[in-house]
């Protein structure tokens, strides 16, 4: 199923970067069509485990017939303590390929996409918690222009909730060709893709709270891997990107690179990219989805 489900993108450079031990333990943070976790398995000797995290029911299906793979039906932000619940206590590398597989794209009931009429959910995990819908009908001017000006980087984010404010006085907005509508007045015309595209980002991004559980899983990263252990991560927007990038480089957030007494920088990590990788133009021409991919990579230092 997985190559209906998701085109695994920058495939051999991240697995490359992980840098498969046969005999370690690792763990693909967004299992999804599992095409990262069959390439690490692939590599992985009779000893070796691996634990694929996702909090998507609908991934199951994808599951390898194989016992060295653990299945964790789990938010990426709970990375420790299922690992420990499962007598795992360190690990030897970690791979994130972040964002929204193209399977959430293609399934459109599922509310991700503007092509195409759905209601309004957008859950990764759809056993419970806010929808799409739920956001755009209860949030005030105030939270809704925050949401569309943080996460979704809209120029102009106090316009666009003005819009959903009007637009729902009159009837709820709970379907994706509602929401359209209702921001139709605000909606450059010369750039509505990317317009909607910004917009439905706000609201996958809030609803599922995706900031939050990658710099829970990013800080957890740290107490997990082994000394020598690698950390692997594929970002799609530039929020995103700049958490990974920061992190990385300092292990916080900020970017901020602490200095010991003698002026020396101090990282949790050795860089192994000083650039991100991108996909190189014959991946983009199989699989254009993968054009805004950004892959960054680190060793956690033994200190």
């Amino acid at each position: 199923m997985e190559q209906g489900y998701h085109t695994p993108v920058l495939l051999e450079e991240s697995v490359g970067l992980l840098s498969v031990d046969p005999a370690g333990t690792y763990v693909d943070l967004t299992f999804g069509g599992g095409g990262h976790s069959r390439r690490i398995l692939s590599l992985l000797g009779p000893e070796g485990r691996l634990y694929g995290f996702d909090q998507d029911r609908d991934t199951l299906a994808n599951r390898p017939d194989d016992g060295r793979f653990h299945y964790v039906e789990s938010n990426f932000r709970f990375l420790r303590a299922a690992l420990r619940l499962r007598g795992v206590a360190q690990v030897d590398g970690i791979l994130a390929d972040l964002g929204v597989s193209s399977h959430h794209f293609d399934a459109v009931e599922r509310g991700f996409s503007f092509r195409g009429t759905a209601l309004l959910d957008m859950r990764m995990n759809r056993r419970g918690g806010r929808t799409a819908a739920d956001v755009v009908n209860t949030y005030d001017r105030d939270a809704l222009t925050r949401v569309l000006g943080d996460w979704g980087e809209l120029s102009t984010p106090w316009k666009v909730a003005g819009c959903i404010e009007r637009a729902r006085a009159a009837a709820p907005i709970t379907t994706t060709d509602a929401l359209v509508a209702a921001v139709a007045p605000c909606t450059p015309r010369r750039e509505e893709a990317k317009f909607l595209t910004k917009l439905f980002q706000a609201l996958r991004i809030e609803v599922n709270g995706e900031m939050e559980a990658l710099r829970m899983a990013l800080e957890q990263s740290l107490r997990v891997l082994r000394p020598g252990g690698r950390l692997v991560v594929i970002s799609y927007h530039s929020l995103e990107d700049r958490l990974v990038k920061n992190f990385l480089r300092s292990g916080n957030f900020d970017g901020r690179v602490e200095k010991d007494f003698y002026g020396r920088a101090e990282s949790p990590f050795t860089l192994l990219t000083r650039k991100a990788v991108t996909p190189s133009p014959e991946e983009l021409d199989r699989n254009p989805r993968s054009r805004s991919a950004k892959l960054r990579a680190a060793i956690k230092n033994d200190r």
